[in-house]
């Protein structure tokens, strides 16, 4: 079934500037229209219908950045119009294509769909040293001691450290997961402790360990710049929205840089963040569970209707896991990884869920 879900994918991607037809789709497949949208929904966890306007949208932002006519653009993906494309455009990354091309802002990727992938196939390993390489040499004052790179997780802090990628700068990881359980107003206070070591049935004096202690630097030490290293995956914004909220909240007045990258291919897209409305989405989207007041990046935006969306019972991946319940636990989690990169999740939270479905 997973070879004929690949065909229906192929297809859909050498058609993505035409029309749609389903029709003409379960013709080329020899199967009904119905059972074509019902099986590669199944398989994948996303309508046919969903799949073709992220992509189109995702392809369009390339286009957007060569500075292409907007106009074009929208007829080449089959829009009627420049204005129906512009409304489909802000409703998945929060700003209209005219604020994307003039900012080049960070929107999350969303690749071809391959399913059950070869041995032929591997991870982009494009070296994270040559990279950093190609940013020091655009912004030199980023490698001094008087900044600090907060990167999201232990082993991204490791090696960022041992192997001193940012000079003579210093390093701290952010050793937490704020996509899951419950957060309190005042970020890193006692309340906010309490809080998440209960989510995470850790015991306090273990949540500061892990979490606060290696934030120490941050805590107790003046920077002229804070460098913050996360994915555009929605795990990773919800640390990263937490983070400015606390710079915000503590009164930073240094500049700050976001580094954000993809995981597959680490190509790192580097935008200078003014502060001053954070702590608001912070609390309105982690603590009260709402949507946004103000305009965010592109790729802030996609993670917090993510977010928002995983808090719902009946969830895309709630819903793949109860169809799929009866794989191995292995098999299902690869799967749920090769299908849902959007999210980030790690095995420890979709084992949890899948604990729960079962």
């Amino acid at each position: 079934m997973n070879e004929h879900i690949q065909l229906m994918i192929d297809w859909i991607e050498g058609h993505l500037k035409n029309d749609f037809s389903l029709d003409e789709l379960s013709t080329y497949m020899g199967y009904s229209p119905y059972y074509c949208s019902f099986k590669f929904h199944q398989v994948t966890g996303i309508s046919i219908r969903r799949y073709i306007l992220l992509r189109r949208l995702y392809l369009s932002t390339k286009d957007l950045e060569n500075d292409r006519k907007i106009i074009d653009i929208a007829f080449d993906y089959d829009y009627s119009s420049q204005e129906a494309y512009s409304r489909a455009f802000k409703t998945v990354f929060g700003i209209n294509p005219k604020e994307f091309q003039q900012n080049k802002m960070p929107v999350q990727s969303f690749d071809k769909l391959i399913i059950n992938k070869d041995e032929e196939w591997c991870r982009m390993n494009i070296s994270r040293e040559f990279e950093v390489e190609q940013l020091q040499s655009e912004n030199s004052e980023l490698f001094d001691k008087y900044v600090l790179n907060i990167l999201n997780g232990q082993v991204m802090y490791e090696e960022f450290k041992d192997n001193k990628l940012m000079g003579d700068s210093d390093y701290a990881p952010f050793n937490e997961a704020m996509c899951v359980n419950t957060a309190s107003k005042q970020v890193f206070d006692l309340a906010f402790i309490k809080t998440r070591a209960s989510g995470h049935h850790e015991s306090v004096e273990n949540y500061i360990k892990k979490v606060m202690d290696p934030l120490d630097n941050l805590f107790n030490k003046e920077y002229r710049c804070i460098v913050l290293w996360f994915g555009e995956d929605m795990f990773c914004q919800m640390n990263l929205l937490t983070l400015l909220a606390y710079l915000e909240q503590s009164g930073y007045e240094g500049k700050v840089f976001l580094n954000s990258f993809r995981e597959d291919e680490f190509k790192v897209s580097q935008i200078e963040l003014q502060l001053g409305h954070y702590y608001s989405i912070y609390e309105e989207v982690l603590v009260k569970h709402e949507k946004p007041s103000k305009e965010l990046l592109p790729v802030m935006y996609q993670a917090i209707a993510i977010y928002l969306d995983m808090l719902k019972e009946n969830n895309a991946v709630v819903k793949y896991i109860s169809k799929n319940k009866n794989l191995p636990t292995s098999e299902l989690i690869n799967r749920l990884f090769e299908l849902f990169p959007t999210i980030g999740y790690g095995d420890s939270q979709y084992i949890e869920l899948i604990n729960k479905i079962r």
